[in-house]
């Protein structure tokens, strides 16, 4: 990954397989506690970067999306899309690609994968705000849709906040055979449910993380429990959510960056003055998260830039300890910067391959 050329910066590229490779290497339970303990810091950290709602182009199908974010010295932004029908095209359902800047050059530093990244960093912000706002006893969950995410959801809530029951419901029986097979020996006790309310009653968490786009209603004010924990993930788009109404309204609800929420979160469905607090005011101790053991929470989770930064900056860190990634060729090296015409005349390698 060196770069022969001082005035140009190495660029690592991160592939899928190489990321494949680099979690294997440090663990999945290493990956996901790390990316938490960077999202927190980062988190806490708030005030200090430039933020914006991502940038979505929506079709009938789908959605696909950009996702900028700054500070004064990284610049980072997510590549990704959210189309429920792609498994008709054995396709994930979300895909993503990302590049971490230096701010005062504009250079790329990293090209990576994310769509392993951010089935990862979406489990471990889950975590973060279930430490937060979940009751401390919390050992039982709910893991409502059980496709390419709720393994990671499963284990992060594992190791991150202590859980060590999981009941499982989708409408795709196979989705949640597999993961229970996935789950097989991981030190939790799995119980697969025939509906919603089977699998949620006597829940301390509720993770909702299903994937069509429509504003189904998953989980109904009769459902919730006193105390309840409710981890919405799903509903990231406008015109997809999870949650009746009532639910929200019963609750505490929790965001990440509430002009995003407003549009593409549960909350989509609430009066603009519907009273929400940013997950950032807890972590940093502004404003009380849970209040008493009676209390419903919610964390309102539409994934924000932040996160991916956080991801980012621990991926990109940890392969150049590991002397992993590619480097990549991504800019037009030149000794005169102001004649980016000349390199069409400079004189071209000739390729020895046979054809």
């Amino acid at each position: 990954m060196q770069n022969t050329n001082a005035h140009y910066p190495a660029i690592t590229y991160l592939s899928a397989p190489e990321m494949i490779r680099l979690v294997r290497r440090l663990g999945l339970p290493a990956c996901i506690a790390g990316i938490a303990e960077r999202i927190e810091h980062e988190f806490l950290r708030w005030n200090e970067f430039d933020k914006s709602a991502r940038i979505a182009c929506h079709s009938p199908v789908g959605v696909i999306e950009l996702m900028p974010i700054a500070d004064a010295e990284q610049y980072a932004f997510k590549y990704v899309n959210g189309h429920p029908s792609n498994w008709q095209f054995k396709l994930p359902t979300v895909m993503a690609f990302g590049v971490l800047a230096d701010v005062q050059t504009g250079v790329p530093r990293l090209l990576s994968e994310l769509t392993l990244t951010t089935a990862i960093r979406t489990a471990a912000t889950s975590a973060v705000a279930a430490r937060a706002l979940a009751r401390r006893n919390s050992r039982r969950m709910a893991l409502i849709g059980n496709g390419a995410q709720s393994e990671f959801q499963a284990l992060a809530f594992r190791d991150l906040v202590g859980i060590r029951e999981v009941q499982l419901y989708d409408i795709d029986r196979a989705a949640s055979e597999k993961l229970a097979a996935n789950l097989r020996d991981q030190g939790l006790l799995v119980r697969l449910s025939d509906s919603v309310a089977d699998a949620v009653r006597g829940a301390d968490i509720v993770t909702t993380v299903t994937a069509d786009k429509t504003n189904a209603i998953i989980l109904t004010p009769e459902m919730v429990e006193p105390g309840m924990h409710i981890n919405a993930v799903g509903g990231d788009c406008p015109g997809k959510t999870e949650l009746a109404r009532g639910v929200i309204e019963a609750a505490s609800v929790f965001v990440e960056f509430e002009p995003q929420s407003r549009i593409e979160g549960e909350i989509q469905q609430m009066p603009a003055d519907f009273e929400v607090t940013e997950l950032w005011r807890v972590l940093a101790g502004a404003t009380p998260g849970r209040r008493s053991d009676e209390e419903v929470t919610l964390f309102d989770s539409v994934g924000f830039a932040l996160e991916d930064f956080a991801a980012l900056g621990f991926i990109h860190e940890q392969a150049l300890a590991l002397g992993m990634g590619e480097r990549l060729e991504l800019l037009p090296e030149t000794t005169d910067p102001k004649n980016l015409f000349g390199l069409l005349n400079a004189p071209q390698e000739v390729s020895t391959a046979s054809s």
